[in-house]
């Protein structure tokens, strides 16, 4: 789909809102109608041909007493089918507002169980009262079953087998649902949209930093790709299509499985549609052990883990940063972070668990527990912000986590994106790579990427964002991980750089007068005035040595407490570029240039 034929489907959608809903509906309403009635046209459009063969197939099985529910899929090519005597397109014939809102409702409850977790999801049956009881309900599905418009994945033809009208894929829709939600909320003056999704061009490089790197290793067989924040399914399908890529191009047999995990209803039915529409997913539940698990799960991935105990090949994600947890405490039935007792958060005893201001580690940690004891092993592709590198002191969880990865050589790079890359989020964003499958020249080395002046500047902003990550752009990060070189872009540091011993300083307590403060005739330690020491693991002698030069020759009284030991990751130590200062006499010759021509304009201002 061009640019002129998208722009031309966004505007018809937009405008829907303008048309039916003004005055009838709040503004903040208008996306929790337009949104899920796209994603139905989507679906009900694909079953439309063959509603004939369906409802013989159904009277077949119901007169011979058989399931219908295994025989109608093969009918109509999809995971998914409608059992009603209606689609969008017949309903809106009924003009009587009560039996159209009955036929509605009975069309929604011929469809199959996926498709009706979709509609609960969405509340549709909810806002078809609302739009009943506004005089809507018609006017709604006369606009979306316009032929002008084409919300199917197929394309429409001519009788000469000319495209009319493109297909609107997965990717597509994806990038029109979020653009949308932008919309909607910008009109509404909210901003969660860039909570939940991650800009596609953002998306096709976190696929790409995924599979191209191993592409070589990759065999014939089935890998799995899981998304713990899965939003409308963009990042689980994009990678996907990477792998299909590698097989087209290598001629390998590669399947891929993907797995899912949403916490919003509507973002997670609009993953779930868009998949099934597009045959990635062709069954939507699987068994692991005595369990049964949905592909697509929703809920939270913190404490309500749709995949408890599954591994999986690529857990590719861009989880939710600068976001509490609180709510994840009452669904585990707990008032305080320390009672957290998932072992996907822990290292034995050791605790990952972060300040409950902020839950992006806890979904780091959750991709680390699911990584694959196998010869390619696990790899992670994660977004996260800033403070993933440095918060949490040593001992905490945040630095903990950091610890376990470094320190098991499993963290490959770190890529700093641009700013204002995302959609209403100026901050700056990195790209966790991890793995526990190294190749040998990476071992106990961490790769650091600076791409921040990496980006295409947007014609038009979007929101916050100003620029993208366009193909080229890709191509050069990719290549910089690839390559595994010093520039001045990419630095190849060892593990233990990153780590630091955090040690207490302690100095004796005194009197007024001076003496010393004794207790069983030692020294009372003056809590008030502890000080930290940060000493670098590589500090040339370790701790004692550190004493030595740098806190005895100064304090011969201070001496040190047992050390924790903490890990950070900065990125300006290693890329910070001090700007020059201008000489004094460039300054001089600046100031005398102004005077100069601004001669005599002070008398003439005081006459």
């Amino acid at each position: 789909m061009d640019n002129q034929q998208y722009g031309k489907l966004f505007s018809f959608i937009w405008n829907i809102a303008n048309d039916v809903l003004v005055h009838a509906f709040e503004k903040g309403d208008y996306k929790k109608i337009i949104l899920p009635f796209t994603v139905l046209r989507r679906i009900d459009v694909l079953l439309e041909a063959t509603k004939p063969q369906v409802a013989a197939k159904k009277a077949f099985c119901d007169q011979n007493k058989l399931p219908y529910e295994a025989f109608l899929p093969q009918v109509t090519g999809y995971p998914f089918y409608n059992t009603s005597a209606f689609t969008m397109s017949t309903l809106k014939n009924e003009i009587d507002p009560q039996r159209l809102k009955m036929n509605v409702l009975e069309y929604f409850n011929g469809f199959s169980p996926d498709v009706q977790d979709v509609i609960d999801k969405f509340q549709l049956r909810h806002w078809v009262d609302a739009l009943t009881n506004k005089g809507r309900l018609g006017s709604i599905l006369e606009k979306f079953t316009d032929t002008s418009i084409n919300l199917s994945i197929k394309p429409i033809k001519d009788d000469d087998g000319f495209v009319v009208l493109p297909g609107l894929d997965n990717h597509t829709m994806g990038t029109m649902f979020e653009e949308l939600l932008r919309r909607f909320n910008e009109e509404n003056n909210v901003t969660e949209a860039g909570e939940h999704f991650t800009p596609r061009d953002y998306v096709r490089l976190l696929a790409r930093l995924a599979v191209e790197p191993i592409q070589d290793s990759l065999k014939d067989g089935t890998y799995t790709i899981y998304d713990g924040a899965s939003g409308t399914g963009g990042i689980l399908t994009v990678t996907q299509e990477e792998f299909d890529k590698v097989a087209r191009e290598t001629g390998k047999k590669i399947k891929t499985l993907i797995f899912g995990q949403e916490l919003q209803d509507d973002t997670y039915a609009t993953c779930k549609a868009d998949l099934m529409i597009s045959g990635n997913i062709k069954k939507f539940t699987y068994r692991l052990g005595a369990s049964e698990h949905q592909f697509i799960a929703c809920g939270s991935t913190i404490s309500q883990d749709g995949h408890a105990g599954e591994k999986f090949d690529f857990c590719v994600m861009n989880p939710p940063f600068g976001t509490p947890w609180k709510e994840d405490l009452k669904n585990w039935g707990i008032g305080d972070k320390k009672e957290v007792s998932d072992p996907r958060f822990f290292d034995g005893e050791t605790s990952f668990i972060p300040d409950i201001g902020d839950c992006q580690m806890l979904f780091l940690a959750n991709s680390v527990s699911r990584m694959k004891d196998t010869e390619l092993g696990t790899r992670i592709v994660e977004v996260h912000n800033g403070s993933s590198l440095f918060t949490g002191n040593a001992g905490g969880g945040e630095s903990n986590l950091r610890r376990h990865i470094i320190e098991n050589d499993l963290l490959e790079a770190i890529v700093a994106m641009p700013e204002k890359d995302f959609y209403n989020t100026g901050i700056g964003t990195y790209i966790w790579i991890v793995t526990n499958r190294k190749e040998k020249r990476r071992r106990g080395k961490v790769q650091l990427i600076d791409a921040t002046a990496i980006s295409t500047p947007l014609k038009k902003n979007l929101g916050e964002k100003n620029c993208e990550t366009s193909e080229a752009d890709c191509d050069r990060i990719v290549k910089l991980l690839m390559d595994f070189k010093e520039t001045p872009e990419s630095k190849i540091l060892k593990n233990e750089e990153f780590g630091y011993w955090e040690v207490p300083v302690l100095r004796p307590k005194r009197e007024a007068d001076g003496k010393l403060v004794l207790k069983k005739g030692k020294p009372v330690i003056a809590k008030a005035r502890n000080e930290v020491e940060q000493i670098p693991l590589t500090y040339p002698g370790g701790i004692a040595a550190f004493y030595e030069k740098e806190v005895k020759p100064y304090d011969a009284e201070a001496t040190f407490g047992e050390p924790a030991i903490g890990y950070e990751i900065s990125f300006t130590k290693h890329f910070y570029k001090p700007v020059e200062l201008r000489s004094l006499d460039a300054i001089a010759a600046e100031i005398a240039a102004l005077e100069k021509a601004n001669d005599g304009l002070l008398k003439e201002i005081l006459g």
